[in-house]
């Protein structure tokens, strides 16, 4: 057992040093100030891996119960956030929604495909995961958003059911999802610049993740430093322990279906966040200090936890 934790750990050096590799070329300024947003985007060919993934996987496989757990441990981490927004931290109903997906909503592109490719050798189980978040909790955190700052009722139910079109990572899932079920088994010709891309995609997410934590911030007040421990804390501690409490004793999971679905869960704040506060003109500060102080910290958290469970 020990032999195999090593072996699962060592997935890891990859990520955390094409990472280490993106903060120092950010830190130095090595390849330009727009390097971030350019690789940024080409990280978008990611959706080229996930219908790739999907299109040789099994339909069953994304309906399970770990997906369940791992669903159920996101919303109530959800509402948790919400709850403490606005008793706690007496934020304003759009913060609040920002507050709580900074808390809950885990970075399953850039950082979770990457892990479940090196550590997991399955991506399914974070596609379907990102698929929840994408499909359910991202149109929630709009409608409170947008109950907030009032936006034309027509505009914003518009955007909500365009999502899936304008979405390349839902869009690329539902394409994988319809060969698998169809049974369909793609061309070598076919898929093999389809792999070379996706593979490609990995690399530059991870650098640009890395190039993403040198960002500077203001030092905030002490409510504004005890709201972030408190996301930050959720997001690494409460919700991969609760997806732990109920994969184990409420659905029974072990072995290396208990790994993913904790291992999922303890990801990091996904990028979303600071994003969508950005574009709604809201208070950036909190995700985008969230977004990297639990990136950071998942490099010593998702260790454990597959030292732990692998």
């Amino acid at each position: 057992m020990h032999a195999g934790r090593v072996t699962v750990l060592s997935g890891f050096l990859p990520i955390w040093a094409i990472t280490a590799v993106g903060w120092a070329a950010g830190r130095f300024n090595v390849l330009g100030t727009q390097a971030q947003s350019v690789l940024g985007r080409f990280a978008f060919a990611m959706p080229a891996l996930l219908f790739l993934t999907l299109s040789r996987s099994r339909v069953s496989k994304l309906a399970s119960p770990g997906v369940a757990v791992f669903a159920a441990s996101l919303v109530i981490v959800f509402a948790v956030g919400l709850l403490l927004g606005r008793w706690v931290f007496r934020r304003r109903r759009a913060d609040r929604a920002i507050g709580a997906m900074a808390g809950a909503y885990v970075n399953s592109a850039n950082l979770g495909i990457p892990i479940a490719v090196h550590v997991l050798d399955d991506a399914s189980f974070v596609i379907a995961a990102a698929l929840f978040q994408t499909l359910f909790i991202t149109p929630l955190i709009l409608v409170l958003i947008d109950l907030d700052v009032r936006r034309e009722a027509r505009a914003r139910w518009g955007r909500i059911l365009k999502l899936p079109l304008r979405n390349p990572i839902i869009a690329a899932s539902a394409a994988g999802v319809s060969v698998a079920a169809a049974g369909w088994r793609l061309p070598a010709e076919l898929t093999a610049p389809v792999q070379m891309l996706g593979g490609a995609a990995v690399p530059a997410a991870l650098f640009a993740l890395g190039m993403s934590l040198n960002a500077r911030a203001e030092r905030p007040d002490s409510a504004g430093r005890a709201e972030r421990r408190v996301l930050v804390a959720l997001k690494i501690a409460v919700q991969p322990l609760l997806a732990y409490a109920l994969a184990r004793w409420g659905f029974g999971l072990g072995g290396h279906e208990l790994f993913a679905v904790v291992l999922c869960a303890g990801l990091p704040t996904a990028q979303n966040a600071f994003i969508f506060a950005s574009e709604y003109r809201l208070n950036t500060d909190l995700a985008r200090d969230t977004v990297l102080l639990s990136t950071l910290l998942s490099m010593g958290s998702l260790s454990l936890i597959t030292w732990l469970l692998a």
